[in-house]
């Protein structure tokens, strides 16, 4: 597989809508594709409901993919995730969009041993409602994605270095609580799964890594 073509031999994504484009994590994305030459639509609460269907659908057409990174502090978590995924799940496709990137949450995401990161001993667990439906999410899209919509859920393996400085890469890795990745290093993960695809149907970790090492 080469940067110039997709695992499935089709060109590379060119023009990608972000939901959530105002989002920390939104920006970051938007700044790497276009620093990249993608061309971006930032789609935000403005513009449409992400819950909504044909909203997504009239936001998406004419886009190759889609990144989703978004989240409504006003919504229950178990119902608004799940509502986002079968929003995109249906309006993607009727877009004509093949490749959905979703910002996931490592909190779900399993460890080394196999379990779940927000089981393991001493993890917050204030915040589980918000873990639970972040996965509730996951399963919706797994559950009502089609086909013909390639999909793919990336978080960091453990959380985001706001502060930090980019190390100019990433590596995959389980889910580890003390991880850290800075928004513009994942946002680089971000675009290479929307360039280049290595994920489908699944969900998976990141952390930062040296430009020497891993991507």
């Amino acid at each position: 597989m080469t940067q110039t073509q997709t695992q499935h031999g089709a060109e590379p994504a060119r023009k990608v809508v972000v939901f959530g484009a105002s989002g920390r994590i939104g920006r970051a994305v938007v700044a790497e594709a276009r620093r990249r030459g993608i061309a971006v639509t930032e789609a935000g609460r403005a513009d449409g409901s992400v819950t909504d269907p044909a909203d997504v659908a009239r936001l998406a057409a004419g886009h190759d993919a889609a990144v989703a990174a978004v989240y409504d502090p006003s919504a229950p978590p178990g119902t608004y995730f799940p509502a986002v995924a079968r929003a995109l799940a249906e309006g993607l496709p009727a877009a004509g969009v093949g490749r959905l990137v979703l910002v996931g949450l490592a909190s779900v995401l399993p460890t080394a041993t196999g379990e779940l990161l927000m089981d393991t001993p001493g993890y917050p667990q204030e915040w589980r409602e918000f873990y639970v439906g972040h996965g509730a999410g996951t399963d919706a899209l797994r559950a009502a994605a089609p086909a013909g919509l390639d999909w793919a859920v990336v978080s960091p393996a453990g959380d985001f270095d706001h502060g930090g400085v980019p190390v100019g890469g990433y590596a995959p890795a389980p889910a580890r609580a003390d991880a850290r990745i800075t928004p513009a290093d994942f946002a680089r993960a971000v675009v290479d799964e929307v360039e280049v695809p290595t994920l489908h149907g699944r969900h998976a970790g990141v952390t930062g890594a040296g430009a020497d090492g891993p991507r």
